[in-house]
């Protein structure tokens, strides 16, 4: 991360890969939970709902961290293009 001129804080290259491979981690990992989960039998049905609960909760996190991770791959890219001025 690096300091802005408006003394905000700028995500670099590196940064957006750890968030955007956290993003694939995750849904790659609950999906092969929900997979498990689908295949489950005699548990009770709060079993099934907390579970269920959070996959949702964990791909909505994903979506975040991958939405994250490429606005900021594509910030740092529009920084490194040299202006026309």
């Amino acid at each position: 991360m690096r300091l802005c001129h408006t003394g905000g804080v700028r995500f670099q290259r590196k940064h957006a890969a750890v968030l955007m491979g956290v993003a694939a981690w995750n849904v790659v990992t609950w999906a092969q939970f929900a997979r498990n989960l689908s295949q489950a039998e005699g548990r009770p049905t709060g079993y099934y709902v907390a579970h269920t609960v959070l996959i949702v909760v964990n791909f909505a996190i994903a979506g975040v961290l991958g939405t994250m991770g490429y606005r900021a791959w594509k910030a740092d890219k529009a920084d490194r293009v040299p202006s026309a001025r």
